[in-house]
This record gives structure tokens, C-alpha cells and sequence, in this order.
């Protein structure tokens, strides 16, 4: 299928040929119209063809993140995330209209007519994948080329609803772009009076058109308004885009005593407190299309609010779509510019540029697609570096694409003596651009492709770690060797499960435990190699705090940092000792406020030569300091690694050390070689550290030690 993305680097708009994308909870749809977000998009783009420099200056946060991994990380493994991340294709879109080709909901039928919303899914391609709350219904009587507005109209309807005005009373809207106008209708539907206030005379003129009862640019503004209602506006919707304060400032003069303003445009904010003082009127940053927005139970999975949260964003789309049934909304003025998918690059230009006006810009998609419908593209070989690769040499599949992926695994493919054959990731747009880019054969958006082909012996699996456990599984029985990220597993029944499929299948599995790859791990290693007594470990952790919202956390896709983060630890341990852990006794802080349960613990460990290992964990740290360091005390002697950059070994009073100042050696390019040259993993080590971090996870709820069986799941 063709999609619409945006190079990062360059700022260029790019139709691709990508796969569909699969099915999850929701429905595929077919789209039939997109509607372009001149605000939005516009801003993003303009940020992309903007240089280093100044996408620094406009991102001042992000640049204070790569700082931080410059000192943790180095400054070239700081610059390799970094661009990393750039490097990747940016989807366009969020409004969109068209027909259900594939269902994973009960809530829609392969042939349903649907308006879809959300950033990442209802994005300007072909087909789309929408979870089941950013999708609605399209009622008959309604053209898909309407319902394409649906998103757009859904963050009208919520700022309009946050304004809380009732029957009768006066609002003035600032701003008549598309926004504005919209809001305009939907104030008038809800029985208001409205003044539609802009410094465009097209956009005034369409607004009395519409329906505004008096429009008004900023000359003698506040004349007619007392002629409007002499007591000022019962409420102002800002719905203007300009990073000056004029708007808001204008609002406060604007509106009554003890009345409300509205903040739905990305608009200056310095808001003057003496006007707003002396009305004690209030003030509202509306958030996008409603209640449930940036909440991933609902934007993701599905899960719905009770009806006393009455306008969530999917409620507010189906209540928009009503009022364009019922004709209270009108759409034809305001559909200036329609471009077939391929001349997106040419819609763009022209909002841009601004060298015509417009409005709304949509674009329309052929009926049956000009792309290919499938999940699997094939890629042309890399022209500037096609890749050697000797002959008898692995052929290897990748599955997932996330940003670990990109920038600790990926970039290593390029080394490696293999033969790339197929990545597949949920979104076509991933596949692809990581296809592209590694020079992989072909990209898909089922797994299963990278599965079932026959000449694929190595499979490398970098979802998110609750499908890690039933992909390695599906893989060792498809006959391929696995490299699985961590976490193994999530709970007790995938490892068992995995252990199942190790002893039928005879396969290889390896876990992307990297950090006892790395040099500084080994030169370690061998400094305690001749020790006569057990030793005693610790391992701190100074993680800084990960979002609550991030999915690390979700009990189903993460397992919280305990499962999906301790376990590396764990696992170092064990290859400093040659020894595995036989209990656990962990303690964790309570959660409070944006603390997660799991997220600050304390874990000691019992090895079964009699060395003691402590994990200690935190979020509550400086990012400035040291994000890792494991100590080792055994026989007279100490051994330290900070941040797998700083090597310190000391015995008999002498100490030697090693500073890596570039970059960090935390062993991934290391540990795929070993993967794929057939190095014989320790997958019974990899079992228990799993088990381990279960064990830890119960002794916190318990607060008594845990044993750790290796028996529990069948070694």
C-alpha cells in the first residue's frame, strides 16, 4: 500500500510503498478520504527541514536528554540514539474516513462505512489500523468525504464542551481557521450566540456565512462586542495559531466577570493576570478530541469509560458525525483543495507555501488502492552498499522495530556474517523503513511470513516483552534458532512454555542479556577467575523516572521494571560467579503519587556457591550521576564498572583502570555475533535469572525469602 511519511532529516514528504498493516484490536480500514492538519503537520514539518541547530533550539528538552547520555553514555553512543531516531519516517495524519477490510472488534463488520481519529493510526495511507475507540460508525446520509472532518470536529466539539456554556448564551471564537469554523457550527447547534472574531476577511465573510451572528477583526473589536452583550462574552474558544500572547490577552478583555476562556490553538500563553484578576475568569487549556485521549487503556486496548464520563473522544466523534447528518454542519465551504495520495507532496507545498488560501485539504485514495494490498513488500537491494556476505552464512529474520532495536541492535546488522531476509513489525511504515535501510530482502507486517520461510534459520525478536515469550515458542518450532530480547517471559506460564519448546525442539535460544558480553565484563571475569571464596556483588541502578503512561509499566506488556529490567543484572551476576541463584529476598517502596510499585527495590540474592548479590534499584536519583555500577569484592581484591565506560580492578594494593571516553561497551554488537557465529548459549542461566526476577516480584508481595527451582518449570 502507499502511505504518506515524513523524512525527519530533511523535512521532505515522501509516498512510499509499504505492507498493510495487521489487525490487533480493532479493524483495517480501507480509507477513502485523509484530512490534512495544516496546524499540526505543518509545525512538524517545519521542524524537520529545520537543521541540527535549530531543531535543537526548538526542542531545548530534548536536547537536555542527549546531554544526560552523553555524560552516561558517551558522546557517540549519545549521537547514535539520537539520530537513530531521526533516521526513521515520520506517519502524517490523524483524520480519516473509509471501509472495515479486516475486524478484530465486535463492534464492527468487514464492510462497516468509518471515521477514524488518533495520531499513528489514522494516519494518510492506504489502509490503516485503528484500535476500536478511535474508530465510530459513519451514519447513512453522511459522505465519507464528510466523515473524513470527524477528528478535527471531535477537538471542536471538546473545546466548545469545555467552555460549559448553555442555551442562549454569547461565546466569541478567536481564530476562524478550520477549528474555528467548526466550532462556530457546533456553537450554534448547541443554541448559542457567537461572534467569530479573525484578521482575514475571507475567513470573516465564510464565518457569517456559517453562521456567526457578528464578525469582527481586532479594529473596534471591543465596540462591537459591547453591541454583541454588554456584559462581555460568556465564554471565548481561542482556536488560533501564532506563538504570540495577542489572543489570550484580547480573551481577557473579551470576556465577562466570572466567564471562561478556552485555550484549543497552540497559542502564546503569558496570560495577563491583572484583566483575568479583576473578572476572576478562568482559564482552560483544552486537551485535544476528549477524555480518554493519551490514555493507552483506552486509546489502545479498547477499554471504555463508564457512561458518567459522558463525552470521551470516541463519543465526541460520533456526536460530531450526528450533527453533520443532521445538516446543523456544514463541510462543502470548507473543503478547498482536494490532491490524490500521490501529489501529497504537492498538497503540502501549497499549505506551506500559502500561495493559495485553504482551508480544508483532503486527500482521496482509488477505490480498490494503487498499492499493493498485502503484508509483505519486496525491497530492492541497497545500490551505494550492497552487502557482502560469505558464503554458508546464516540467514536471519527480525521481528519488531521498537526504539530499543533501532538503536542498540540495528545498527550492528551491518557487521554481522549474515543474510538479511525479512523484518516484520505491527506498522508497515517500521518494516519498511528499516528494511530500506539494513537492506533486508523484504518487510512485512505479519511475523508469521519471517516464520514460515524456509530459508530462514535465525530469527531475532525485538517486540515488546509480553510477546516475547510466544513468538520465541512459535519460532523454536518453526525450526529457527531464536534470539529473544529481554525479558524471557512475563510470568511463570510463558517460561514454562519456552522451556517446553527448547527441550522439543533442540534449537538454540540466547537472551539479550548483552552486558555479560561486554569487554569490560570479560577483562572482569577473568580478574576474579582464580578466586578460592565466594564473592559479594552489588549492582546499583540509578534509572530516572520512566512516564507512568509507558508501557514498560502495563502489567500485561511490560511486567514494570522489575521483570523487564532487573533481570540484566541478575544475569551479569550470574556470569561474574559461574554460580546460580537458589533464593531472593526483596523489598520495594510503596507506591505514592507517580512512584510504581516495582519501581524502587531493593533485591538481595543467594547463589549456590555461597556468593550474595544485591540489587538496588531506584528512580529517585540524579540522571547527572552515574546511571550504572556493579561492584565486585572476593579474595582481597575489588572490581568496579560505571556505566560500562570505566573499568577499575584493584588487588595486593595495585590498581590498573580503563575509560572508555567515546562510547559505551555494553557487548550488543558482541552478543549477536556469538548469536549468529552459533555460540552455545547458557539457556538454563537465562531461565533462572527469569525465575529470579518472578521470585523477587512474589517476595515483595510476601515480604519472606523465595527459593528459586529451576524444577518450577521443568529443567
Amino acid at each position: 500500500m502507499k502511505q504518506v511519511l515524513l523524512d525527519l532529516q530533511s523535512g521532505s514528504i515522501q509516498v512510499e510503498n509499504v505492507p498493510v498493516p495487521a489487525v490487533t484490536r480493532g479493524v483495517v480500514v480501507e480509507n477513502a478520504y485523509s484530512l490534512i492538519s495544516a496546524g499540526t503537520e505543518s509545525s512538524l514539518i517545519n521542524l524537520a527541514q529545520q537543521s541540527l541547530v535549530g531543531k535543537a533550539k526548538a526542542r531545548p528538552d530534548d536536547v537536555k536528554k542527549v546531554l544526560q547520555k552523553v555524560g552516561t553514555d558517551g558522546p557517540f553512543s549519545a549521537y547514535q540514539q539520537a539520530m537513530s531516531r531521526l533516521a526513521k519516517p515520520e506517519p502524517l495524519g490523524y483524520s480519516c474516513a473509509g471501509t472495515v477490510v479486516r475486524t478484530g472488534s465486535d463492534d464492527f463488520e468487514v464492510g462497516d462505512r468509518v471515521a477514524c481519529g488518533g495520531a499513528g493510526y489514522a494516519v494518510h495511507a492506504e489502509y490503516v489500523a485503528v484500535p476500536r475507540n478511535l474508530c465510530v460508525r459513519v451514519p447513512d446520509g453522511v459522505s465519507l468525504r464528510e466523515a473524513a472532518f470527524t477528528t478535527v470536529g471531535s477537538i471542536a466539539m471538546h473545546g466548545v464542551r469545555n467552555a460549559q456554556v448553555t442555551v442562549g448564551e454569547s461565546v466569541a471564537v478567536i481564530g476562524l481557521g478550520l477549528i474555528g469554523l467548526l466550532s462556530v457550527q457546533v456553537l450554534k447547534a448547541a443554541g448559542c450566540r457567537v461572534i467569530g472574531i479573525d484578521i482575514d476577511p475571507e475567513k470573516l465573510a465564510l464565518a457569517a456565512e456559517l453562521g456567526a451572528d457578528v464578525v469582527s477583526n481586532y479594529d473596534g473589536l471591543e465596540e462591537r462586542m459591547k453591541a454583541f452583550s454588554p456584559f462581555g462574552a460568556d465564554a471565548v474558544i481561542i482556536t488560533a495559531a501564532t506563538r504570540s500572547s495577542a489572543p489570550i490577552e484580547a480573551a481577557g478583555r473579551l470576556v465577562r466577570e466570572q466567564g471562561r476562556v478556552v485555550v484549543v490553538g497552540n497559542v502564546g500563553m503569558n496570560v495577563p493576570r491583572d484583566t483575568f484578576y479583576a473578572k476572576e475568569a478562568e482559564v482552560v487549556v483544552s486537551r485535544s478530541y476528549g477524555p480518554g485521549r493519551y490514555d493507552r487503556n483506552y486509546e489502545e486496548k479498547g477499554v471504555d469509560y463508564p457512561i458518567y464520563v459522558r463525552w470521551t473522544e470516541r463519543r465526541n466523534m460520533e456526536a460530531f458525525l450526528d450533527l453533520v447528518r443532521q445538516k446543523r454542519i456544514d463541510l462543502d465551504p470548507l473543503i478547498t483543495h482536494t490532491f490524490p495520495l500521490d501529489e501529497a507532496p504537492e498538497a503540502y507545498s501549497l499549505i506551506n507555501t500559502g500561495r493559495e488560501r485553504f482551508i480544508g485539504v483532503l486527500l482521496q485514495y482509488s477505490p480498490n488502492g494503487a498499492g499493493a494490498a498485502g503484508t509483505i513488500v519486496r525491497l530492492p537491494e541497497p545500490a551505494a552498499r550492497p552487502r557482502k556476505v560469505p558464503a554458508g552464512a546464516r540467514t536471519l529474520g527480525c521481528i519488531g522495530a521498537g526504539v530499543h532495536a533501532l538503536s542498540a541492535l540495528y545498527p550492528n546488522l551491518p557487521a554481522l556474517p549474515v543474510s538479511l531476509a525479512g523484518v516484520a513489525t505491527a506498522t508497515g511504515l517500521s518494516a519498511h523503513s528499516v528494511g530500506k535501510k539494513y537492506g533486508f530482502a523484504y518487510c512485512t507486517t505479519d511475523h508469521h511470513k519471517i516464520l514460515d520461510d524456509p530459508g530462514i534459520d535465525a530469527v531475532l525478536i525485538a517486540t515488546r516483552n509480553d510477546l516475547h515469550a510466544s513468538m520465541a515458542v512459535e519460532a523454536l518450532r518453526a525450526g529457527k534458532d531464536v534470539f529473544v530480547e529481554k525479558p524471557l517471559a512475563t510470568d511463570i506460564d510463558g517460561l514454562k512454555e519456552i522451556v517446553d519448546a527448547w527441550n522439543e525442539s533442540g534449537q538454540r535460544l540466547m537472551v539479550g542479556f548483552n552486558r555479560r558480553y561486554s569487554p569490560l565484563a570479560r577483562r572482569m571475569k577473568e580478574f576474579f577467575g582464580n578466586r578460592t571464596t565466594p564473592a559479594v556483588l552489588h549492582y546499583r541502578v540509578n534509572a530516572g523516572q520512566i512516564p507512568p503512561g509507558h508501557w514498560v509499566h502495563d502489567d500485561e506488556q511490560g511486567g514494570g521494571m522489575l521483570i523487564s529490567e532487573c533481570c540484566h543484572f541478575i544475569d551479569f551476576m550470574q556470569y561474574i560467579t559461574d554460580a546460580r541463584p537458589v533464593q531472593v529476598y526483596a523489598r520495594a517502596i510503596e507506591p505514592t503519587g507517580t512512584l510504581q510499585k516495582y519501581d524502587n527495590f531493593q533485591a538481595t540474592l543467594a547463589f549456590d556457591d555461597g556468593s550474595l548479590g544485591t540489587v538496588t534499584y531506584t528512580t529517585l536519583g540524579d540522571r547527572s550521576y552515574p546511571k550504572e555500577t556493579v561492584e565486585v569484592f572476593c579474595g582481597n581484591a575489588v572490581g568496579r564498572i560505571t556505566d560500562f565506560r570505566d573499568l577499575e580492578l584493584r588487588r595486593d594494593g595495585k590498581a590498573s583502570k580503563e575509560r572508555r571516553w567515546l562510547t559505551q561497551e555494553k557487548g550488543f554488537a558482541e552478543e549477536l555475533q556469538a548469536f549468529v557465529k552459533g555460540e552455545e548459549p547458557d539457556f538454563a542461566g537465562s531461565v533462572a535469572t527469569t525465575l529470579a526476577t518472578f521470585a523477587a516480584w512474589e517476595s515483595i508481595d510476601t515480604g519472606e525469602p523465595r527459593t528459586i527451582d529451576l524444577g518450577r518449570v521443568g529443567l
